[in-house]
């Protein structure tokens, strides 16, 4: 049985040389690339915006016990009922109990990571209840039985054709469907999904702590619907997603959008705060906000990685990342991908099964450069290898080989003991099947750098 870490090797090797699926990545990134930066330039001062973001996500984090069951108070204010799960497996047995109480058959989904972190979808099935994803993208990969590519962008890896074969697969449309004409046809088939469902259930983008309130930012509209027909509407949110106040969505509703899809705000922008009031003609009649945890306190207990809680899931370090833009993102094997996956999916599902995702980096720094959080992502990556190493969760043949790598280089006479071509056949004895066969090992110098110099100068300096 292979590990999780040799099947990451296997996948992304296999999409690093598929040269259609690197196209596909690349054009859809380069059109967000493009709207992202004119979006950008749109700000009078990113750099402050972003350190305003920063601070105000540190003073959650540092307070998450004082402003999450602030939250809690001010939403049960006006009847909603707040929920803690402690873990994916709590969470999905409130959701059911729920459910069963209310002898539901029927679900209608909004985009939600959240959920794709539990399991949902699948264990409501097993179940035998129905749950419907209605985000455009989310639909088309639950169609073709495949969990989200991409935080922002489900079906990233996917060009225009691939889903027109879909569609034409699955509906009967015509191969040559233009995007517009498919859009309408998964409208017509969602529509009616709406009405006679008997739960929605949607994530949260925030928590706001002052007004008691989730917000939600969509482009489509189905969030809004699922939230609106359905009778219940359960939201399944991390704990980490709190804010201090509503004024705050003034700066994190439009450093959101623009970092995600270049947008100066997404098109549909929703705070709600508890079912129906008495005075009001929409809505449901219970709604339930879920706090999860799953492995998050295990993030904030660790002082310096603690930063990736900070992340609002805007995706912009994914298309900034040269690894995730090579492999893609289902090589990760976790909900998160790319370099914020990377940081807190060891501390949220294991370091020792998924320590491998610290390494897959370049440590060039763009996803930090490019993160509306300012979120040092490449420190954290370094210090989750540093943590690797101090849980002895490194095999032995890597610890030697470091001692002893350690050893010569604080020596110069260990260095030069050995000449270039005895260094060459030992790293060609130890490296030859880890090193990769698409790279050529690196050829030592007959004479190292001392005894160049000693041999011009006469003597040793």
């Amino acid at each position: 049985m292979t590990s999780i870490a040799e099947d990451f090797l296997v996948a992304a090797e296999d999409k690093a040389f598929d040269r259609n699926h690197r196209r596909i990545l690349n054009y859809n990134i380069g059109k967000y690339d493009v709207a992202v930066e004119r979006g950008l330039s749109k700000f009078a001062n990113l750099e402050n915006a972003k350190r305003k973001a920063h601070v105000i996500k540190w003073k959650m984090m540092e307070n998450l016990d004082k402003v999450l069951p602030e939250f809690e108070a001010n939403f049960q204010k006006r009847g909603g009922k707040v929920i803690w799960a402690n873990d994916a497996e709590e969470a999905q047995r409130e959701i059911l109990q729920i459910m069963q109480r209310a002898n539901a058959k029927t679900v209608v989904k909004s985009k939600s990571m959240v959920s794709e972190e539990i399991q949902l979808n699948e264990f409501l099935e097993a179940n035998h209840i129905e749950s419907l994803e209605t985000d455009l993208g989310e639909y088309i990969v639950q169609l073709l039985g495949q969990p989200p590519y991409h935080i922002v962008t489900p079906a990233m890896h996917l060009s225009k054709e691939d889903i027109a074969r879909l569609f034409n697969e699955r509906f009967g449309t015509p191969l040559d469907a233009t995007p517009e004409q498919l859009t309408l046809k998964a409208r017509e088939l969602l529509r009616d999904k709406y009405v006679t469902a008997d739960v929605g259930i949607t994530g949260a983008n925030f928590l706001i702590a002052d007004t008691g309130s989730i917000a939600v930012s969509e482009n489509e509209g189905n969030a809004r619907l699922c939230t609106t027909f359905p009778k219940i509407h359960i939201a399944i949110v991390g704990i980490e997603k709190v804010i201090p106040s509503i004024a705050d969505l003034g700066l994190f509703w439009p450093m959101l959008a623009t970092h995600g899809t270049g947008q100066n705000l997404t098109v549909y922008n929703s705070i709600l705060s508890g079912p129906r009031q008495a005075d009001e003609t929409d809505g449901p009649e219970e709604m339930y906000v879920i706090l999860l945890d799953n492995g998050r306190t295990n993030l904030l207990a660790q002082k310096e990685q603690r930063q990736g809680l900070y992340c609002i899931r805007c995706g912009a370090c994914l298309n900034a990342c040269p690894v995730y833009k090579n492999v893609g993102g289902y090589t990760y094997n976790t909900p998160y991908s790319g370099p914020i996956g990377s940081v807190i999916t060891p501390h949220m599902r294991g370091m020792e099964n998924f320590k491998h995702l610290s390494y897959a980096s370049s440590l060039c720094g763009n996803c930090s450069e490019v993160c509306p959080v300012k979120i040092e992502i490449h420190k954290m990556l370094l210090a989750n290898r540093r943590d690797a190493v101090k849980e002895d969760l490194v095999t032995k043949k890597e610890r030697w080989g470091w001692a002893l790598w350690r050893k010569a280089m604080l020596s110069r006479k260990l260095t030069d003991f050995l000449s270039g071509k005895s260094k060459n056949r030992l790293l060609n004895l130890l490296f030859k099947k880890t090193w990769g066969h698409f790279k050529q090992m690196p050829q030592v110098a007959p004479k190292s750098f001392a005894q160049l110099w000693q041999e011009q100068n006469g003597k040793e300096e």
